[in-house]
């Protein structure tokens, strides 16, 4: 003489609740993308200027252009320079970059890849001496 309140199958069920399981995922992607953003890597975190590239009437800023050759033969802005006057013509072109409008201090390195390493960081610790850190490898 009982009475039987809600359904008379007491099997087990055959719905998977996924909710809590979504929900587990969603706060773990959450987490992870937060902690990629904050271990960014340092040469990552550069200032990207407002300018328009490809605007009409807007001309591209010149860079330093610094190329090195197998033998070890080193041009700053097309002109040849050699290893005892490389530092003082580094810190010259950067201080003639800086002052001119249009120009940009960016220093654009061309090199073989049978360049000695030597002469490439030679290159590098003249333009940190001259107090620019801007350098970029141009490859081929």
């Amino acid at each position: 003489m009982g009475t039987q309140s809600g359904a008379s199958n007491d099997g087990p069920m055959a719905e998977i609740n996924i909710t809590p399981f979504t929900d587990v995922l969603l706060v773990l992607l959450i987490i992870f993308m937060i902690l990629a953003s904050l271990n960014t890597p340092p040469g990552f975190q550069k200032d990207i200027s407002h300018q328009c590239i490809v605007c009409p009437g807007h001309h591209p800023m010149k860079n330093i252009e610094v190329s090195i050759t197998a033998s070890g033969a080193t041009t700053i802005d097309g002109e040849r320079v050699t290893a005892s006057d490389l530092y003082d013509r580094m810190a010259e072109t950067v201080r003639f970059h800086s002052e001119r409008a249009g120009y940009s201090t960016h220093i654009a390195l061309i090199a073989d890849s049978a360049t000695p390493y030597g002469s490439i960081i030679k290159v590098l610790d003249a333009a940190r001496e001259a107090g620019d850190d801007d350098v970029g490898l141009v490859t081929d």
